[in-house]
């Protein structure tokens, strides 16, 4: 490498670090920024509504997810409150609202099932260290800038693992339902098995109450769209618990809430068992989380147009998530129904989320007592409903006419979901988004192009002949370790099938990624064509990846005159690269635009291996001018016309010799190497290849005239259409 790639080098490692610090520094600035940007006047009126809407949902919301984690309702309020202030401090969208989320909620049941009975104190110290290990993973991701890891959990995964969630939401709920005992435990089969096992003892009551929530909520979101459904007729079961008198009747309910604000806890977050128990859970969580926090906030942003940035998001979640272990919550993520809401509502700033952290901490202070007669299985059957429309039928069956790959992830999930413990189903659904795109990555498109019928740009198109001397191949894809392999037999496969093509001209407009083995193979490809005679171009080249190039000592390998442009590529290479001999004689196509005025004669003569005359070659040449003052003093000089006998009929300088190219390259002994030569033909290409050809058999006194008969017609000097002279 030089000595000024390595100090661009240093200098770009140099720049990278200072910006590496001060976007971390940024990150933690982001409350600043918001507050020092709040226009009051515009704004607040806004957000103070829209937070109360969003508060009214987010209520209900909160006491149905803790429950489905088998936590108590303060819990889910507790996070409802925190992850709300602090995601929307350090998030980066303004709409997205953090809190308790049904995804979250059965991961952290499922994971701490075999570790804790929900209800001890173990259980609930367990759910603070969980939410603290997923937002520190979270925080970790999003201060090493790993934002970009969200586009590798396909949706394909999300879909599948929503569906099957579902299920087992509604299946852990149906005990309330009909107010039976049933074990609890992490495995959807057992409880499916011990819920039917129960159904002789259910209690009649709570299943009419259950079953009327149920009634109720699918009747209220389809008729009554501004107040949730979840709250209504939580309230109405509220009413009807008090005035039946249903908890002496058997019927369950919540009881009284604490009216009081969260509290700190310890955690033990030095204790590596502890770690042991919750890593792999924590990380399921974190994932999805994450995934769906970044997917809600890029569909909201689709419509507002706020720019989104997944790292500061990550950060916000990872910060939010920390919060709620240390204040009394559980782990979180974000809400499609609360952030949509949010949206629909008018807010303007994140300060949003803030105004519903507060309305829902008001109304727990002050209403909390009406809790106390809540039913539990009228939870269950919202519960259930809710988990219902957690479905997406639309996008399941999208996927699964559309794209088979991603319809065997989905379904692969699905059932990894229901079988096996619910975090290794999640991460097995992630490690399969990985497999597949990495299957995908490794083995771009390499194909060959041949120029369209208007010449206007290059297609695939396997029934049109290519050119001989030159092949060109795009690549559509990224050159690293994992693709190099398949790129490489695929190159190699072309030049086979092309044996004649010693030029390859690689189109890199899609290649907008390389690394150290892409930039390998790139040389090996080179020195392959090369040691053949050939040589290798490129267009299209991507300026990140041209950088790699110059870094690497690339470019210089290749040399700069090497990288086309587009639009000059072709001319370039007809030009100044293949070999105009060949064109006319060994070539019965015309594939590039320059080829249709050329001239076609076959020839049964086996034509020598010629050299290409390159343009960094300086060869004696005339110009025309100085030429015909040649012809007309110096009676040793030989005009020898290389064209056809066609076109040296339509015009030719006076006393030229015709020998087409086959008959001197057959013969050189026509010419006399004591006379000066002169070599012409129309645009100067196949008298250059002559000349050099002829000075490799020790032609000393060889020249051609600079442009051809097209230069010499441009000066009006004399031309002869007379039979040529043999």
């Amino acid at each position: 490498m030089s000595a000024s790639a390595t100090t661009s080098s240093d200098n770009k490692v140099l720049s990278t670090a200072v910006d590496f610090f001060r976007q971390t520094g940024a990150f933690w600035a982001r409350p600043a920024r918001i507050i020092r940007n709040y226009n009051v006047k515009e704004n607040l009126r806004a957000d103070i509504l829209a937070g109360a809407t969003v508060g009214v949902l987010m209520l209900p919301q909160a006491i149905a997810y803790a429950l489905i984690a088998e936590l108590p309702p303060i819990t889910g309020l507790y996070a409802a409150i925190v992850a709300s202030v602090v995601g929307a401090l350090w998030g980066s969208s303004s709409h997205l609202n953090s809190g308790p989320s049904n995804a979250a909620s059965l991961l952290v049941l499922t994971t701490l099932l075999p570790l804790a009975v929900p209800g001890t104190p173990e259980y609930l110290l367990l759910a603070g260290m969980m939410a603290f290990i997923v937002g520190l993973m979270r925080l970790l991701m999003g201060l090493l800038r790993l934002g970009y890891l969200v586009n590798f959990v396909a949706d394909s995964v999300i879909i599948g693992f929503t569906f099957g969630a579902a299920i087992l939401i509604g299946v852990n709920q149906v005990k309330h339902l009909l107010r039976v005992t049933v074990t609890n435990t992490p495995n959807f089969f057992s409880t499916l098995s011990d819920t039917f096992a129960a159904v002789p003892q259910t209690h009649l009551p709570s299943l009419a109450v259950g079953f009327g929530a149920i009634v109720l909520s699918v009747l209220f979101k389809k008729t009554i769209k501004k107040i949730p459904s979840a709250l209504l007729v939580m309230a109405l079961a509220g009413f009807a618990s008090y005035w039946f008198d249903l908890p002496n009747r058997g019927v369950i309910v919540l009881g009284n809430l604490p009216a009081s604000l969260p509290s700190f806890v310890v955690l033990p977050v030095f204790d590596r068992e502890v770690w042991g128990q919750l890593f792999t859970g924590s990380l399921a969580v974190a994932a999805i989380g994450l995934a769906e926090a970044v997917a809600i906030a890029r569909s909201i942003s689709a419509q507002s147009g706020e720019k989104i940035d997944s790292n500061q998001e990550f950060v916000g979640q990872g910060l939010a998530s920390m919060a709620t272990g240390f204040l009394s919550g559980y782990a979180c993520s974000g809400s499609f129904t609360r952030s949509a809401l949010n949206y629909s509502s008018g807010a303007k700033t994140g300060l949003t989320n803030i105004f519903s952290a507060a309305f829902v901490l008001m109304a727990m202070l002050l209403f909390a007592p009406l809790t106390s007669y809540l039913p539990r299985a009228a939870l269950a059957g919202v519960i259930i409903v809710t988990a219902y429309y957690m479905i997406d039928r639309e996008a399941m069956g999208e996927i699964w006419r559309t794209t088979a790959g991603d319809a065997w992830i989905m379904l692969s999930t699905f059932l990894a979901t229901l079988v096996f413990p619910l975090q290794f189903a999640v991460l097995a659904g992630i490690v399969v988004s990985f497999v597949r795109y990495i299957g995908k990555t490794s083995q771009p498109e390499v194909s060959s192009v041949t120029p369209s019928t208007d010449f206007h740009d290059l297609r695939e198109n396997p029934d049109k002949p290519e050119c001989p001397q030159l092949g060109i191949v795009t690549i559509k894809g990224s050159l690293y370790f994992g693709s190099t392999q398949h790129v490489e037999e695929a190159i190699r496969l072309q030049r086979d099938l092309h044996p004649e093509q010693k030029n390859l001209l690689l189109w890199m407009q899609q290649v907008n990624l390389v690394d150290i083995s892409g930039l390998h193979l790139l040389e090996a490809i080179v020195r392959l064509y090369r040691s053949d005679g050939g040589d290798v171009y490129m267009e299209g080249v991507r300026n990140a990846v041209m950088d790699k190039m110059r870094a690497s000592g690339f470019v210089e390998m290749l040399g700069e005159d090497h990288f086309l442009e587009r639009e000059t590529a072709i001319p370039m290479l007809f030009n100044n690269v293949l070999s105009p001999i060949q064109c006319v004689y060994d070539c019965p196509h015309k594939v590039w635009l320059e080829c249709q005025s050329l001239p076609k004669a076959h020839t049964e003569t086996k034509l020598p291996p010629l050299k290409i005359v390159k343009p960094s070659m300086i060869l004696p040449e005339y110009l025309p001018a100085e030429l015909w003052r040649q012809i007309q003093e110096n009676d040793a000089l030989t005009v020898v016309d290389v064209r056809e006998r066609n076109e040296f009929n339509l015009g030719h300088i006076p006393n030229a010799k015709l020998l087409t190219s086959p008959e001197i390259l057959a013969d050189p002994a026509q010419l006399s190497d004591e006379d000066e030569i002169v070599v012409v033909c129309n645009h100067g290409r196949r008298s250059r290849q002559i000349q050099l050809h002829l000075q490799d058999l020790g032609f000393d006194n060889v020249s051609s005239l600079k442009g051809g008969l097209e230069a010499w017609k441009t000066t009006e000097l004399p031309l002869d259409s007379e039979v040529a002279i043999p």
